[in-house]
């Protein structure tokens, strides 16, 4: 059992001496709803969630957010499973573990806003003719053991015949939030990254790009909004206006210019430049990040499973149907594109 399986069965134990709560607020003077969002960090990769506060869909649908950065999907599931959260956003495999151990009340995934892998590979050196097999002999910094961008990536090498402990090292010492401090420091030949984290990174001189992880993994659910099924039962129009709000930012960021959208999100990356995020979200929109439609495919749930199975962290597989409730999404997108 990893660290992110203990990390859950203990919150669990912990959730069961609780009395029910709910972080979500009553409606405030202003008849807003504030819900409180964990996101598993914080990246333009995520725009448009970001987009859906700036450009004002939350506050149509009588919703502020506020929200905190887990730095890890186990700490997002710890706030959800514990109600310091009313809505977690991270991997779906948050969700699938606590399913597997056993909760009586699973969190739900309503809804997938990332179908693929945001992190890109970054060396230490220019590879303009990187190929995957350059990695053997080489350490990477892929993320948490347990997570699904690491997984992400082992399955990926796997792909490439190349195997960890065998080929290269993959390192699981570091924290997530912490890879890239450590990479500069000296740890590791290779990281991944997200965006704007890379492409400041690259731009700085300090690495280089080589490859874009989700390009080479494929459709994945890598990232998506979950709560515990109580929490939907009691707030389902809640949900349902909140994926609203977010399903019009994606269309929003499809339809426009980067250097358009890029004004909107200064406030949410304090410290980097409009150019940046510009071209962030532009990487971001070439390698088709978003879903228009926020619901998961069986296909991609069951490639999920696939990988999380390679890793050896899957006791046993789940239908869709058990973590996920796709109704929300499919409303709301008949809503915005069926007019």
């Amino acid at each position: 059992m990893n660290k992110f399986h203990k990390t859950i069965c203990a919150v669990l134990t912990a959730c069961t001496t609780l009395l029910p709560l709910s972080a979500c607020k009553d409606k405030d003077k202003d008849g807003m709803k504030t819900l409180q969002v964990n996101e598993v960090t914080h990246s333009v990769f995520y725009a448009p969630m970001y987009l859906a506060d700036s450009l004002g869909y939350f506050e149509a649908e009588n919703i502020k957010i506020e929200l905190t950065n887990g730095g890890g999907a186990d700490n997002v599931m710890s706030a959800v499973l514990s109600g310091d959260a009313d809505i977690g956003f991270c991997g779906p495999e948050a969700a699938l573990y606590v399913l597997i151990g056993g909760s009586s009340d699973v969190p739900t995934v309503f809804g997938q806003l990332t179908k693929r892998d945001g992190s890109f590979l970054v060396s230490r050196n220019p590879e303009p003719n990187f190929k995957w097999e350059d990695l053997k002999g080489k350490e990477i910094l892929a993320g948490r053991k347990g997570g699904v961008p690491a997984m992400t990536f082992e399955y990926i090498l796997n792909q490439k015949n190349l195997k960890d402990g065998t080929d290269l090292t993959l390192n699981y010492d570091v924290a997530f939030n912490l890879m890239t401090s450590a990479f500069e420091a000296g740890t590791a030949d290779y990281c991944t990254m997200f965006d704007p984290v890379a492409y400041e990174y690259e731009a700085a001189g300090k690495g280089y790009v080589v490859a874009s992880v989700g390009e080479a993994s494929g459709e994945v659910p890598y990232t998506c909004y979950m709560a515990k099924s109580s929490w939907l039962k009691k707030n389902a129009d809640v949900a349902e206006g909140f994926l609203r709000a977010i399903t019009k930012a994606v269309k929003y960021i499809n339809d426009t210019p980067s250097a358009t959208v890029a004004p909107y999100l200064t406030e949410y990356f304090e410290g980097v430049s409009e150019a940046s995020i510009a071209a962030s979200v532009e990487r971001y929109r070439k390698i088709d990040a978003w879903r228009t439609e926020l619901s998961m495919t069986t296909d991609s749930f069951d490639r999920l499973q696939d990988i999380i199975e390679n890793a050896g962290e899957l006791s046993r597989r789940a239908t869709l149907e058990e973590l996920v409730d796709n109704s929300y999404a499919k409303k709301v997108y008949g809503e915005i594109y069926d007019k």
